[in-house]
C-alpha cells in the first residue's frame, strides 16, 4: 500500500494562476486516458476508427453545449488514448442563457465553423453549476467513466487533471486547429502514441 508522501504526491495546479477559466475565450483542451491506455479505438490509414467507447467519448464531447449553453465547440478529435478539442466560452448579453441569447466571441467570431454544434436549444443550465473549463472537463470525464464502468471492465479511465492552453490570437487558433485535424495522420509521431 502506498502511503501519502507530501514530497511525491503534491497536488500542484497546472492552471494559470489568477486566470478566470469561466471568462469568454477559446481554450485548447487535452484529456488523457489513465496510463495512456488505448481505450477509444485505433488509427487505421491515418483516420481514427472509434470503437464503442470512442463513440461514447465523442458523443459526450458533443453534449457539452447541452450542459453549458454558452459553449461553442470547434475542432476536436477522439484519439485512441486522449481527446483534443477547442472549446469556446462565448460572451452573453447578460440575459438568462437559453441557447438563443448567445453572441459571438469578440476575438474569433470569423473563425467559428461549428458543424458539430447541436441544432436544438439546450435546456437551461441548473443554478449553481460552475461555468469553468474545469467543470466542463469534469462533466465530460464523468459521463465517459460512467459508461465505461457499466459496459467494460475499465474503472480508471482518465489520468488526473487535463491540459489546457488559452488561445490568444488567430494564428495560434489556426495552428492548433490544424494540429487537431491532422492528429490521426501523425499518430505515430504523437507524444501520446502507444501501441
Amino acid at each position: 500500500m502506498n502511503r501519502y508522501n507530501p514530497n511525491k504526491h503534491q497536488r500542484r495546479s497546472i492552471r494559470l494562476k489568477g486566470y478566470d477559466y469561466s471568462q469568454p475565450g477559446l481554450y485548447f483542451i487535452t484529456i488523457c486516458c489513465q496510463d495512456r491506455a488505448c481505450l477509444f479505438g485505433r488509427v487505421v490509414n491515418d483516420e481514427m476508427e472509434l470503437n464503442d467507447a470512442g463513440k461514447i467519448a465523442e458523443q459526450s464531447w458533443l453534449d457539452i453545449p447541452k450542459h453549458f449553453p454558452n459553449v461553442v465547440l470547434h475542432e476536436y478529435v477522439v484519439m485512441p488514448n486522449h481527446v483534443h478539442g477547442i472549446i469556446e466560452i462565448a460572451e452573453t448579453d447578460g440575459m438568462d442563457i437559453d441557447g438563443a441569447d448567445i453572441v459571438g466571441s469578440k476575438n474569433f467570431s470569423t473563425l467559428r465553423h461549428t458543424p458539430h454544434q447541436p441544432q436544438p436549444s439546450p435546456p437551461q443550465r441548473p443554478r449553481g453549476t460552475s461555468k469553468t473549463i474545469g467543470s466542463m472537463v469534469r462533466g465530460f470525464k464523468i459521463g465517459v467513466t460512467k459508461w465505461m464502468r457499466n459496459n467494460t471492465n475499465v474503472h480508471d479511465v482518465w489520468q488526473r487533471n487535463y491540459y489546457e492552453h488559452i488561445i490568444r490570437d488567430e494564428q495560434s487558433y489556426h495552428r492548433i486547429a490544424e494540429y487537431i485535424k491532422n492528429n490521426p495522420a501523425n499518430w505515430q509521431d504523437d507524444k501520446f502514441y502507444k501501441k
